[in-house]
């Protein structure tokens, strides 16, 4: 199957700002619409647009399709998936790329599902590759490489789509690095006529107010994160990190198992189903590092890990290994910090 048409991303934006997630696809997209030879496009559905694309070209798009409509924004289902659903049937794009947010999640499947092209959610990363099928010997080059874990973590599955297009994949927030292509870097704006893509049908709902409570744990910016995991053994003791944590200037997170056991609130929850993080210091106590764990702070700078199993997997990622029981190591963290910080 020859592809020559191009990636696109869809871009989230809330108060006028671009979504973190978005521009982080753009960045991902970039590189491989360069692999593939193909421009990279941009998709933004709303009100107020004028201007947006600024935001967007410093990232390498080529061009930015803008939908302009008070009633596209804020968010609701059927408007824009009208609009992605019409706009990829006249464009036929070969990969599209949303974040695994409320919104990617809402979206992504009415897309894929409608278009029959199918879906790879939360992935951790994405490249270009050839593939070969097994049963008939026929070769497909320049394919999306959709990576993420799978059967609960324990393998990592890469996932392609040979024949049906868009090859769509969301991904999580974090996962992917954002970076700045070009800062003086212009493409092309096309504002697309409303009318043409949705059926008026579609604005059957109308949201008439919203209240967004905006989180008070900023886990994903924090330098330094103290991390527990369910070998910490109890929320008594998941108090050690939060001191631990406030000697050091740091947020706490943990793994998924310790938010299973109820030792803290799952806002605090590392990986793949929890938050992406890049912290400068990672010191994680009583985590194993299960796949889903390592998903989400692996590219953390300095890792330290802290398990009374000298075997744990994380301990073949960390740059430094204490093993200890955290009742009798972390006291002792706790005290030295706080007799040699300023």
């Amino acid at each position: 199957m020859a592809d020559i048409n191009n990636l696109i991303v869809y871009c989230e934006y809330e108060d006028g700002k671009v979504a973190d997630i978005s521009l982080e696809l753009l960045t991902k997209g970039r590189s491989l619409a360069t692999k593939l030879g193909v421009k990279l496009e941009a998709l933004v559905l709303g009100d107020k647009l004028e201007g947006i694309e600024n935001q967007l070209f410093p990232y390498g798009a080529d061009v930015v399709y803008k939908v302009e409509d008070s009633r596209l924004y804020p968010y609701t289902s059927q408007p824009h998936a009208s609009v992605v659903i019409n706009l990829f049937k006249e464009i036929k794009p070969q990969v599209c790329l949303m974040g695994a947010s409320s919104i990617g999640r809402d979206l992504g499947p009415r897309v894929s599902s409608s278009l029959h092209s199918g879906l790879t959610a939360d992935c951790t990363s994405l490249e270009i590759g050839d593939h070969t099928d097994a049963k008939t010997g026929k070769e497909y080059h320049n394919l999306l490489y959709q990576i993420r874990p799978a059967f609960g973590g324990n393998i990592v599955a890469t996932i392609v789509n040979p024949d049906c297009r868009p090859q769509m994949a969301t991904v999580r927030e974090g996962v992917m690095k954002k970076e700045i292509f070009d800062a003086n870097y212009k493409g092309e704006v096309i504002n697309l006529e409303p009318e043409k893509y949705i059926d008026p049908a579609s604005f059957v709902v109308k949201i008439i107010d919203r209240h967004i409570e905006k989180s008070k744990i900023n886990i994903k910016n924090a330098s330094i994160i103290v991390a527990g995991g369910y070998g910490v053994g109890s929320k008594e003791n998941f108090d050690l990190l939060f001191q631990l944590a406030d000697t050091l200037g740091a947020e706490v997170g943990a793994s998924r198992a310790a938010v299973d056991a109820g030792f803290t609130e799952h806002e605090r929850q590392i990986g793949q189903t929890g938050v992406t993080v890049h912290p400068k210091l990672y010191i994680a106590c009583g985590i194993s590092g299960q796949i889903q764990h390592i998903a989400g702070m692996q590219d953390s700078s300095i890792i330290i890990s802290i398990n009374n199993d000298p075997n744990a997997p994380i301990n073949a990622i960390a740059d430094y290994v204490i093993t200890g029981d955290i009742e009798d190591v972390l006291p002792k963290l706790i005290k030295y910090y706080k007799k040699n910080s300023k």
